[in-house]
């Protein structure tokens, strides 16, 4: 039965609207039909409050400023009642999941209420749906702080993301491993299609509903690709768009030691974003082998191996817009551009690192040499680029800022005079300017495990204090910001010993 207040899906451009919006609701991929998503009736969660407020994401929302002291808003976005013009729907889609094709999935915890501002409006922990498979539907506090810190966090470091609107608690228990209270996390982003949505209608052989769907993400996301008509098609157009903006993404994520955790297909954007925040971890002590997800017992998503399932997981898309693209060939060589894509994002990402301002070859020794450097010795490695950072400003070989971090200080020193000499070989070379750069591009703070912690354990008493905090400072990582110092220090021991696993 549909919510009272739901639109009619075949006018795209409903324009009721919303209760604090300046913009309407629209509801373009609903509009798509109940092949693609089923209608929802609010599951409410009692006496919900505030947990996390993003007051400029709402602005350009076209929230008004008064949005988070309203109570029709903070129960629109617990998932407790449907304003105007918006609806609550979740979407069907397929996936492998850990390499394995799991078959229909969907949205299980999350419905959507449409689009504001050419975002869509999408709450996590709002219940259950018709595809939550014997799940609850629900997300609690802990995933959701996680979630919508990170997504800031990611947004902050230049990292394609979803983005979070609020966080919202309610006092009613769920269980997990043991028992914690509700939380729904309201997630935005220009779309939330992944590759599961177009491997389900593959797999189930709904090849119009198929070419629906590539249409919707074209004509809305790629349109570039209408004009690729005569180079194979605008299907494989599609995927070589896709292809490349996922190569951007993980070699943005390798080069800031984010570790997804459950790079599933069902987990990755059609758009290039980063999606799902569940077991997701950036390096303390640099261990290209290290595997966040706890759940992960073979390591099929260990950090290093990430640019591999990338691309693993882009052939998949591939298979499923075959009777879309036909010719076998014509995909295969679209997908072949990762591998000049991808190598090519994390050298100029890897450059900026080191301060240069474009990547050459003669680089690589540098970048490959510290590299084993740091993970031989496990040094730090958000720390170990921010010091350096510093460090070149002077080039002094008696800063031992970075000296300091290593054991073998032989080597640290050999591989120090190492990027002085490449430097100084740049006839436009300027120490504060190659400072400059690097200051600017290697993050003083990341939202590493403990910090997330920390604002987890202050929530649960009802102090969102060091939630909020945490906020301003992930919101300009670059900057100094010295009152939080202990922020960009090492992680205490007790850190090792938090497990991060898909139930988060």
């Amino acid at each position: 039965m549909p919510h009272p207040h739901a639109p009619d899906w075949s006018d795209p451009d409903t324009t009721l609207p919303p209760d604090g919006a300046a913009s309407a609701w629209r509801q373009r991929y609903a509009a798509l039909g109940d092949d693609f998503v089923s209608r929802l009736t609010p599951s409410p969660l009692p006496a919900p409050y505030w947990v996390g407020r993003n007051g400029a994401l709402a602005n350009q929302l076209g929230l008004s400023p008064e949005w988070a002291s309203t109570d029709a808003l903070l129960h629109t976005f617990t998932g407790n009642q449907v304003p105007d013009g918006a609806a609550q729907t979740a979407s069907v889609y397929s996936g492998h999941q850990f390499g394995v094709w799991a078959g229909q999935l969907g949205d299980g915890r999350a419905c959507t209420l449409g689009e504001l501002a050419g975002q869509e409006v999408q709450l996590k922990g709002a219940g259950p749906t018709p595809f939550s498979r014997r799940g609850d539907g629900r997300a609690v506090l802990r995933s959701s702080i996680r979630e919508f810190l990170c997504s800031e966090a990611m947004h902050a470091l230049g990292i394609p993301t979803t983005r979070a609107l609020c966080v919202t608690g309610s006092d009613a228990p769920v269980w997990r491993e043991e028992q914690e209270t509700a939380a729904v996390v309201t997630r935005v982003a220009p779309s939330f299609v992944r590759f599961g949505h177009f491997e389900h209608f593959s797999h189930t052989q709904q090849h119009a509903q198929l070419r629906t769907l590539a249409d919707h993400v074209i004509d809305h996301f790629y349109p570039e690709c209408r004009s690729a008509a005569a180079d194979h098609g605008p299907y494989v157009a599609l995927l070589q768009a896709v292809t490349g903006r996922t190569a951007e993404m993980v070699a943005h994520w390798q080069s800031v030691g984010f570790c997804h955790g459950v790079m599933n297909t069902d987990n990755m954007s059609i758009l290039g974003l980063t999606l799902d925040y569940g077991p997701f971890q950036f390096l303390d002590g640099y261990d290209p082998a290290h595997i966040c997800n706890h759940s992960d017992t073979q390591g099929r998503y260990a950090f290093y191996k990430q640019p591999n399932v990338a691309y693993w997981n882009l052939f998949c898309l591939g298979q499923a817009l075959m009777p879309l693209i036909g010719e076998q060939e014509h995909a295969i060589a679209a997908l072949e551009t990762y591998k000049t894509r991808y190598p090519q994002a994390l050298a100029a990402r890897m450059a900026a690192k080191l301060g240069f301002a474009q990547a050459h070859e003669h680089q690589r020794p540098l970048i490959e040499t510290v590299l084993k450097l740091i993970a031989h010795e496990r040094v730090d490695f958000t720390i170990f680029w921010r010091r350096l950072s510093h460090w070149a400003a002077g080039m002094d070989v008696a800063n031992t800022t970075v000296r300091d971090l290593f054991v073998d200080r032989d080597a640290a020193d050999a591989w120090l005079a190492d990027f002085r000499a490449l430097h100084v070989q740049d006839e436009t070379f300027d120490r504060a300017m190659v400072s400059a750069r690097m200051l600017g591009t290697n993050p003083k703070f990341v939202l590493r495990n403990h910090l997330g912690e920390l604002a987890i354990r202050a929530a649960k008493s009802k102090d969102f204090s060091v939630l909020h905090q945490l906020q301003i400072v992930l919101a300009d990582p670059f900057a100094e910001h010295p009152a939080f110092d202990d922020w960009a220090g090492f992680a205490p021991d007790w850190a090792a010993g938090i497990e991060i696993s898909c139930s988060s």
